[in-house]
């Protein structure tokens, strides 16, 4: 997948094995590609997690789509959906350099194809997890994929896949893949619900933080109050204090005078 922003996985992605994307293709198969031809923009040129319709041609990557002729050098694997013989001839769709992704094939060569088919019978790349939907043909490969396959059926040019391979230990794997796989995602999803629930308590901690800051403010506030207050009442206390030593001389001449004026009478 490219890096764009119409490109980006599903946050809950994670990558799956060959083997466990092997179980849930719809479709596969080994065939040598026999031609190529081009092929004009069309429905499959994004991804399926992006919104809205498909870029037009000029948003594509060059434009260079085609579709492949391909030969079945095998039955379909055990398991597939396809009920055709090994020599058949198919038409695939969906391959090019698109915006997001690669589906890309040669002609004269051969490859394992993960596929699908729509719902107007067009055979498509099956990218299963929003992997790779193709692989070449190497001896690796053929190792990786040799137990889908029933070499009887092969064309004589492929006996070279007919090496022996334990039955037991891969079968083994195939059952074991999906429960390990399963119990990776439910592991995954209890630290996610742990994460969510350490993020809950961490903000409900900032929430208290903060209303403890509030407290402490108002207690400070307060005490500044009453520091103010008190020194207040002090200066009024000494001014009472000062004024009352002066109240019996004012109230003397207040009789003095009141006195003078009766005898003038």
């Amino acid at each position: 997948a490219g890096g764009g922003g119409g490109c980006q996985l599903p946050a809950e992605w994670r990558p799956l094995s060959e083997g466990c994307r092997a179980e849930l293709a719809a479709i596969i198969v080994y065939a040598r590609v026999l031609a190529l031809h081009p092929d004009p923009y069309g429905a499959y040129n994004y991804l399926p997690w992006q919104r809205g319709p498909p870029a037009g041609p000029q948003q594509g990557a060059g434009g260079l789509f085609y579709s492949a002729e391909i030969e079945l050098l095998c039955d379909q694997a055990w398991g597939s959906m396809l009920e055709v013989p090994a020599g058949s001839r198919l038409n695939l769709t969906g391959l090019g350099y698109f915006s997001c992704h690669s589906h890309t094939v040669m002609q004269g060569y051969a490859y394992f194809f993960f596929l699908r088919m729509d719902e107007n019978y067009i055979l498509l790349p099956h990218g299963v997890n929003f992997q790779e939907a193709i692989f070449p043909d190497t001896q690796e490969n053929r190792r990786m994929f040799a137990s889908l396959f029933q070499f009887s059926n092969c064309s004589q040019a492929q006996h070279v896949l007919s090496f022996s391979s334990d039955w037991e230990i891969q079968e083994d794997n195939r059952l074991m893949c999906s429960s390990v796989q399963k119990a990776l995602f439910e592991e995954e999803d209890r630290v996610k619900k742990l994460q969510q629930k350490v993020a809950t308590l961490e903000k409900r901690n900032k929430q208290l933080r903060d209303r403890v800051k509030k407290v402490k403010r108002s207690l400070r506030q307060a005490r500044k109050n009453t520091r103010h207050m008190e020194q207040v009442n002090r200066k009024l206390s000494e001014k009472l204090s000062s004024a009352g030593g002066q109240i019996p001389y004012i109230n003397s001449l207040k009789q003095e005078n009141s006195h003078a004026t009766y005898l003038k009478v």
